[in-house]
């Protein structure tokens, strides 16, 4: 039971950082205008709760799975002190303070609004705490342990890179830009965002290759371990996204315009908020899955 809970906490710390760290960059440099508006906005806080709360509620249920105690002990400071001691819990430990300083990044932007997200200090901060965030998660998982620790760790930043662009970025516009509707925003935000993913995904499709290459071994292990039947129901659903996301892009290229000559019209845009939500719903799912793989042994 509390390796259930581990697991869901570093479900809720993905998905955090991924709200939070993408919907950073789209703010910054697809819509900065968007970091005025509410909705934007409580994307990007939501963001940032659940990965402060995630990363926090893990450390002290890695200790309690450690010491097979019961997950009401997540914060006996006699398990935090046995976690503070080990690779793991000075890594996430640090992670934790990363999120504190995103605290501040955060606060500034709901401050000064769309005058924070364009200002060059504020971005080099997002980025400074961004990066520390995407690194910290990765010394976490099983790229370290690759025999190739170079290349599996750079493929581990750009897989969540890519995974943090597009997913995030996919949660700001669908709550911030398309329930708008404003034509304006729509000619010009949407194409943006439509390049990133693209480079987003293929960028999630590489280094994910590689990773999976590294940390399976083999073809057999798909079929032969748990790890490996995870892996292939991530692989999966992922497909079914990336499905989804192709029609998405179907959309901009051909109705974008119509749905700006009609001002936002509700039924043109509907399709495409349709799709933007199942992809949304299903990452869900993704992230579920590297939860568990994060916290499983490959060899089993």
């Amino acid at each position: 039971m509390v390796k259930t809970w581990y697991v869901l906490a570093r479900c809720v710390d993905y998905f955090g950082m991924t709200l939070f760290t993408g919907g950073l960059f789209f703010l910054a440099f697809l819509w900065p205008d968007g970091a005025g508006h509410g909705r934007a906005r409580k994307v990007v806080g939501t963001g940032w709760l659940l990965g402060f709360a995630g990363t926090v509620a893990g450390l002290g249920l890695q200790g309690a799975w450690a010491a097979q105690r019961p997950a009401a002990d997540l914060f006996d400071w006699d398990l935090l002190g046995q976690v503070l001691g080990t690779q793991f819990g000075r890594v996430w430990f640090a992670k934790a303070l990363l999120w504190l300083l995103a605290g501040v990044v955060l606060a500034d932007l709901m401050q000064r609004g769309r005058n924070a997200a364009t200002s060059t200090a504020w971005r080099v901060g997002a980025g400074v705490v961004t990066l520390g965030l995407l690194r910290t998660t990765g010394l976490t998982g099983h790229a370290v342990e690759s025999g190739r620790p170079l290349l599996t760790q750079i493929a581990d930043l750009a897989h969540l890179a890519g995974i943090c662009a597009w997913i995030g970025g996919l949660a700001v516009l669908l709550f911030g830009v398309l329930s708008r509707r404003d034509p304006g925003e729509l000619a010009a935000v949407v194409p943006r965002y439509s390049r990133l993913a693209m480079v987003s995904v293929f960028a999630v499709i590489v280094a994910g290759a590689v990773l999976a290459w590294q940390t399976v071994g083999g073809w057999d292990r798909l079929s032969t371990t748990d790890y490996g039947r995870t892996l292939v129901v991530k692989l999966l659903v992922l497909a079914v996204v990336l499905v989804i996301a192709q029609g998405s892009r179907s959309w901009v290229a051909r109705r974008l315009d119509f749905a700006v000559v009609l001002r936002g019209d509700a039924a043109t845009v509907r399709p495409f908020v349709h799709s933007v939500a199942a992809e949304t719903a299903l990452v869900i799912v993704v992230l579920v899955a590297a939860s568990l793989l994060v916290t499983a042994s490959p060899g089993r």
